[in-house]
């Protein structure tokens, strides 16, 4: 995929408002493959609503969404499994990891699916964000800053054209989102893929391609 396009769409509660003033919402917007994005937006603007759109979660909206030139409506289940198999990794906001299971192996777990990383790799990613001494620790006993960090690294072991992060970086301090965004932005620089990030507040600190008001 190398490019998602968002014509003139609208979540179908915002339908009859006609004062909404916004950058997407009712506009033509390209998201390209290779170059990062920062959707900022008030809370109750539709942030999540939207990540959820291009995701296929949610189908509540008016206008389409096209990756490259296919409409999403028309997808099968079968084409949905595939491109969140092969096209697209996501980072949720609410992270969607599993409590019982520890930091390791909620990732491991992804990358035995996909076998896209070696182990060396996503431990060396861990150590980098300081939560290498949490591996074997049960997520459900880590803080949320400290699970945001491993959600990260699980998407990074999904094979992707774009990579989607709904506020990556809510409970994380400065130092362990400037290790984050570094590592996306080699992600970006290796893999040439493109990055759509949201932030209602604190943000991704990454040179962006296009920073979007919601």
């Amino acid at each position: 995929m190398e490019k998602i396009c968002l014509n003139n769409i609208v979540p179908s509660i915002f339908s009859s408002r006609d004062d909404i003033n916004s950058e997407i919402w009712r506009k033509n917007v390209t998201f390209q493959k290779g170059k990062s994005y920062l959707i900022e937006a008030a809370s109750g603007t539709g942030k999540s609503s939207l990540i959820s759109f291009i995701y296929g979660y949610r189908k509540d909206y008016e206008g389409q969404i096209c990756f490259d030139s296919r409409d999403v409506r028309t997808f099968s289940g079968n084409e949905w499994t595939s491109v969140r198999q092969n096209s697209i990794g996501m980072m949720f906001q609410e992270l969607r990891l599993f409590p019982e299971l520890t930091a390791g192996e909620n990732v491991i777990l992804k990358n035995n699916l996909t076998a896209y990383r070696e182990e060396k790799q996503i431990k060396e990613w861990f150590r980098m964000l300081d939560i290498d001494d949490k591996w074997s620790e049960p997520i459900g006993r880590m803080s949320f800053g400290q699970q945001q960090r491993v959600a990260f690294v699980r998407m990074l072991c999904q094979p992707s054209d774009f990579l989607l992060m709904d506020e990556p970086v809510s409970h994380l301090d400065d130092i362990n989102g400037g290790i984050m965004a570094s590592i996306m932005e080699n992600e970006i620089k290796e893999r040439g893929v493109g990055v759509i990030v949201t932030s209602i507040g604190r943000r991704l600190l990454m040179n962006y391609s296009e920073m979007i008001k919601l």
